[in-house]
């Protein structure tokens, strides 16, 4: 006598009575990348179905991400002007700000803004350079500056992926102080310093130039420090964690979601999703199944939120089902 568990996989039918992890439109969040200028809808080179946009130019995309269900965005600003200290990451006019206050004005999809100076700097580093190495505590102030300014602006919540030491907490204050405590702080707590960025600095020019950010993103050999980097944040008033990358960290999302009781998000980077692009192009995989498999992955390893580029794909073949 033995277990037939096969008669548990038989058909459809029983297979989806029992399956254990449902991936849903509620799941996902859509980055989108927005530009200076105007009437500007540009696909990405390296990123291929994503777009650049001009705020002029936010409308459709905004209302058919609201059509699906898509609940959140998060929005990268790609400036016209840069210089030592990133000042137009934090101009009331900046590109973000104007983005969000559009999207606000014609949607009531949670805007989420991502928090960084790399866009924004001439060096092309997350924060400000002394001795050619990126100052911490200096930077923190900018990165507050930064994210009041999009509070200012209406966004939801703010994302800091500067990996700085403290940031979360001089975001909290500031927030405070200035009266914005509902708006909330979604960190990159395990950002790990990953060659699988490589399609997004094209799309968002935020390639160094000089050096790497091995000193301040992490190790991708470590996973001991990705949990004090995530006790820290949620110490310091993070409402939302995120690990980044996602795919080849899976192990790390299960670490988190086995030691802390909070909210999880997984950044599907540029990098997973440009591969399955070319392999799908080559005629190698399926992209459908791929893209539902990797996405499930992510959500069975422990992930509450999966921000990813095939989050419009993906909801359009949820909606159709």
């Amino acid at each position: 006598m033995f277990n037939r568990t096969r008669r548990t996989r038989i058909n459809d039918n029983i297979r989806a009575l029992i399956r254990e992890t449902i991936l849903n439109i509620d799941d996902l969040i859509y980055p989108l990348f927005v530009v200076e200028g105007n009437g500007i809808v540009e696909e990405i080179s390296s990123l291929e179905g994503n777009y650049r946009y001009s705020v002029d130019k936010l409308d459709e995309i905004i209302k058919e991400i609201e059509r699906l269900g898509i609940k959140g965005v998060l929005i990268f600003g790609v400036p016209s002007f840069k210089d030592e200290c990133g000042t137009s990451a934090y101009a009331d006019d900046g590109i973000v700000q104007r983005a969000v206050r559009r999207i606000k004005e014609i949607s009531n999809l949670f805007v989420i803004t991502d928090v960084c100076m790399c866009q924004y700097t001439s060096h092309g580093h997350c924060g400000i350079i002394k001795d050619g190495y990126v100052d911490n505590d200096e930077t923190l102030k900018f990165i507050a500056k930064i994210a009041l300014s999009h509070a200012k602006a209406g966004a939801d919540m703010v994302a800091p992926s500067d990996m700085m030491d403290g940031r979360v907490k001089a975001i909290r204050n500031i927030l405070d102080e200035n009266g914005y405590k509902n708006v909330g702080i979604m960190s990159y707590s395990a950002k790990y310093a990953s060659s699988f960025y490589g399609p997004f600095r094209e799309a968002a020019d935020s390639k160094p130039q000089f050096g790497d950010r091995k000193s301040y993103q992490m190790d991708f050999s470590n996973i001991r420090e990705a949990m004090r980097e995530i006790e820290y944040d949620i110490e310091e008033g993070a409402d939302i964690v995120m690990v980044k990358p996602a795919l080849s960290y899976l192990d790390v999302i299960r670490w988190t979601r086995d030691r802390f009781n909070h909210p999880i998000a997984a950044y599907n980077v540029s990098g997973e999703y440009a591969m399955v692009k070319a392999a799908a192009k080559m005629g190698y995989i399926d992209e459908e199944k791929i893209v539902f498999e990797i996405l499930t992955s992510i959500k069975r390893a422990g992930a509450d939120i999966i921000i990813t580029y095939h989050a419009i794909d993906v909801a359009r073949k949820l909606n159709n089902r």
